[in-house]
């Protein structure tokens, strides 16, 4: 059956003795290690025989392990040249260990048009990394990831509380707090809390080539959160506020309205409101 805890203990430590390696805080690294979580985490993913898992930062392999004996094939992509050359061997022969850096890749250059991600994302980046894979193309099926709490309570956020992360996250997938992890899981032990997510993605709202310009509109709104939309709008766009105003009253949305109050169909209308104007200097095609 599982392993004792004396066990769990002595196949990290004995990791971290072999590669002779302290955590770097550099890389914002703080190591997994605790198998109950590890497993929660793959359970909650659901993964097949037939998966693909992309997996961001292996770390010491504690959850490469598992998820490689529960799917297909695993990308795992490190940063750290030193876990890179200890890895392969320790991992089964179905992992692809990828030397790159997660801001830098194209998902699923790496893993195929069919996958799913697993990762424990590390503080310091892990909002550039979350956006960058919901924003390829095409995106994975679900991602199951870790994150600090707030930033947690961030992407999944609803009205009067969103945020510009969570229009980024919501614009492309629905998020679900699953469950919080304590710091006694990692190496070392981070002063925060994590949850895990789970993000199920689903097609946008709005085509490929008109995001740039969904999102200028709404970095517009957020870039002065304590005013009211007809002012902010007006100033991040640089065109007069009687066409804001009038772009707003076609959405539904009231001028005083503020950012934090709008969901993401609501920031679609306002797009196509002002698309519609044009005079936004807006060069996306629309389709339909």
């Amino acid at each position: 059956m599982g392993s004792s805890s004396a066990e769990r203990d002595s196949g990290w430590r004995t990791r971290l003795r072999d590669l002779g390696l302290t955590p770097s805080k550099a890389l914002g690294q703080n190591f997994l290690h605790d198998h109950g979580v590890v497993r929660k985490i793959v359970e909650h993913a659901a993964i097949g025989p037939n998966d693909t898992v992309l997996e961001i930062g292996p770390g010491l392999g504690i959850m490469t392990e598992v998820l490689a004996a529960q799917a297909g094939r695993v990308v795992a992509v490190e940063l750290d040249d030193r876990l890179v050359a200890y890895l392969p061997t320790i991992l089964p022969a179905n992992v692809d260990l990828v030397h790159a850096d997660a801001l830098e890749i194209d998902p699923p250059a790496l893993a195929g048009p069919d996958y799913v991600v697993v990762a424990n994302l590390p503080y310091s980046v892990g909002n550039a990394i979350v956006r960058r894979i919901l924003e390829a193309v095409p995106p994975p099926r679900m991602l199951t990831i870790m994150v600090q709490r707030e930033v947690a309570e961030r992407i999944t956020a609803s009205p009067p509380e969103m945020s510009l992360l969570a229009i980024g996250v919501q614009f492309y997938g629905q998020p679900k707090q699953l469950f919080r992890v304590g710091g006694g899981a990692f190496v070392p032990p981070p002063r925060v809390e994590s949850v895990v997510l789970r993000i199920e993605t689903r097609p946008p709202p709005l085509p490929q080539d008109e995001h740039v310009a969904f999102f200028r509109v709404v970095h517009a709104g957020f870039a002065q959160r304590r005013k009211q939309l007809g002012n902010t709008l007006s100033t991040g766009l640089l065109i007069e506020r009687s066409v804001v105003s009038d772009a707003l009253s076609r959405s539904g949305i009231p001028v005083t309205q503020r950012a934090e109050r709008l969901t993401v169909a609501d920031w679609v209308r306002v797009y196509e409101a002002l698309r519609d104007t044009g005079q936004m200097g807006f060069h996306a095609v629309r389709t339909g």
